[in-house]
């Protein structure tokens, strides 16, 4: 029988609680705001881990914009991703000519946010400006960065609003992150 108390945010270091996450998130959308506010984009969601992250951020911005989704991974529940991107839903807007905000959970290697915004631009948007809640803090990965990032966490491995771990805890109402092993 599975432990569905093998990881639980009580075993686990609060990284970031609600309040943190809120007073980034209100940083974050007042930067978008003055980059964004005049280009109509579409919010570009990475699924499932931008979900929380969007929800939260997007009620904080206060000018128009289209939604729209992206469904593509590495992980497929694991611990670590691997290079291939699986794409589960390509975008559904004609992205030709428009301006993307590109919206995900966590930049940790960088490969799948960078590979979806190559996709977008390929597809024609003007211009992909990608946003995430969280940047992992290490040289592994891509040499580019997002242009907007909430918040910092040293390398290990978070899960919590938005972020799973095993499936699970995307609803966790922090960022937690598993404690090194003793």
């Amino acid at each position: 029988m599975q432990d569905l108390n093998r990881y639980t945010p009580e075993q686990a270091d609060c990284v970031y609680d609600r309040a943190a996450i809120d007073a980034a998130l209100d940083r974050q959308a007042v930067a978008l705001t003055e980059r964004l506010a005049c280009c109509n984009p579409i919010a570009m969601v990475v699924l499932h881990g931008g979900l929380i992250y969007a929800g939260h951020l997007l009620t904080r911005l206060n000018f128009r914009l289209e939604q729209d989704y992206v469904h593509a991974t590495r992980y497929r529940g694991a611990q670590t991703g691997g290079r291939e991107l699986q794409w589960l839903a390509p975008p559904h807007s004609d992205l030709r000519g428009r301006s993307v905000l590109l919206l995900d959970d966590i930049f940790d290697e960088g490969y799948t946010l960078m590979a979806i915004k190559d996709y977008c631009l390929e597809k024609g948007a003007q211009e992909v400006v990608t946003s995430v809640l969280l940047t992992k803090q290490h040289d592994r990965g891509v040499t580019q960065s997002p242009d907007f990032s909430a918040l910092q966490v040293e390398d290990r491995y978070v899960f919590g609003f938005g972020m799973d771990i095993e499936h699970a805890w995307r609803n966790a109402n922090g960022i937690y992150a598993l404690k090194a092993p003793a």
